[in-house]
Parts: structure tokens; sequence; C-alpha cells
């Protein structure tokens, strides 16, 4: 599973049974807190989810900034409050891919606002998959 953090809300994507493909969720609202981590326990559930990878903001240079800092904290809740792996992930451009994805596809920006949060989730997790996919070549 991929999270893709933002302060009112996070996108949600999930791999396939091969752990292979990427295929975006949801976005949940992040706050309230309780409601939030309910319904991610829920689909850890749903999912038998092994692993969370965070989408962790990086600048173009790789340094890191303001919302690098959000997303640690982020994933130490994260945590504290579920006892599974979680690894921060680089998402340098995953949203950026992701309206462009849907301007490419004609889909207006009014009509982007609840999925394009899962989309990035979505482009989050594929780089980590392929990623995983590479180091066992």
């Amino acid at each position: 599973m991929a999270l893709d953090y933002g302060t009112a809300r996070v996108g949600v994507a999930v791999s396939d049974e091969l752990a292979m493909m990427a295929l975006p969720l949801e976005a949940i609202r992040a706050k309230p807190l309780d409601s939030f981590f309910l319904r991610l326990k829920e689909i850890i559930a749903e999912k038998e989810i092994g692993l969370i990878v965070v989408g962790m903001p990086r600048n173009m240079d790789g340094s890191y900034g303001f919302a690098t800092e959000k997303a640690r904290e982020f994933i130490e809740m994260i945590k504290s409050k579920l006892a599974m792996p979680v690894e921060a992930w680089d998402e340098r451009l995953t949203t950026a891919a992701a309206h462009r994805m849907f301007a490419d596809a004609g889909i207006k920006a009014k009509n982007r606002k609840d999925k394009i949060d899962s989309v990035a989730a979505q482009n989050i997790l594929q780089s980590y998959l392929d990623a995983q996919a590479f180091k066992k070549l």
C-alpha cells in the first residue's frame, strides 16, 4: 500500500496480488485522525496489506523542505498506531504526473479533485514496486 500524505486528504493505492502493478484506491480525509485511522485499518485488513510506503516530499535538487518534516511526523504517527512496517519513498513529481495524466485524458481540473491523491499514491507505489523488481534482476 502507498499513501500520498496531504493535510486535507491522503491518497491510497494498493498493488495487485503479484506486487507488480499499482492501482489507485481512494482518498481518505486526513482529519479527524480517529476517522482516518479507522478507514486505514479497514483497508489494511480488507486488502491484507503487509507494508505501507509513504511518499516523502523532496525538492528537485534532492534536498528536504518543510513538507518533509510533516511527512516524517505522519510516518511516525502511523508507526505508533499500526504494528506494521512503513517505508518512506521519494515522491517527486508524482502529483504533477497525476495532473498531467488527467489533462492528457481531457479531464477538467474540477473533476480531478477526488481522484488526484489516489493517482499520486499509485505513482509512488509503482515507482517503489519497479525499484524492488529491478533489485531482483
